[in-house]
């Protein structure tokens, strides 16, 4: 029996979000023990904490259901301050692009969920020859922030 393109699709990518997130070069990659949910929760918790707002949010989980599609809890969630975002522009215009930094929850098949996001000094990396040191710098302050916001989210 022969599968129609799209339903084989449609299996193919379900089986891939099912993945748990990997570590990888650049990255935070935290799993945690907290439900989907409540990651979400506290990660929104610790960027206020640290004085980030939550920017952006995003996710096709909500959308995949409202299509009869069931995918593991993922959405993307935009955080900065208006402090850095003027420095950033003040520094490279091109880097401003990668505001707000963000980061992303994904529910593992186990239930739990993983934090994750690109570090800052990885994003604004390709900015910095024409930027130069004090973008650098900014980025690494990030760097400290999201590490925070992490941390307390996790716990």
């Amino acid at each position: 029996m022969r599968l129609p393109l799209a339903t084989l699709a449609l299996i193919l990518t379900t089986a891939t979000a099912q993945a748990d997130m990997a570590p990888r070069d650049g990255w935070s990659v935290t799993p945690t023990s907290k439900t989907y949910d409540q990651l979400i929760a506290d990660v929104k918790t610790a960027a206020k904490a640290n004085k980030m707002g939550v920017v952006t949010q995003a996710g096709p989980t909500g959308a995949a259901k409202a299509r009869g599609i069931t995918i593991p809890g993922n959405r993307v969630i935009g955080l900065f301050n208006n402090a850095y975002a003027v420095n950033v522009l003040n520094l490279s215009t091109a880097a401003m692009i990668e505001a707000p930094i963000r980061v992303y929850v994904t529910e593992n098949a186990d239930g739990t969920a993983t934090l994750s996001y690109k570090l800052p000094s990885t994003v604004f990396a390709p900015y910095v020859p024409e930027a130069g040191d004090d973008l650098a710098a900014l980025a690494d302050e990030l760097d400290a922030i999201f590490a925070s916001i992490a941390t307390k989210a996790v716990k």
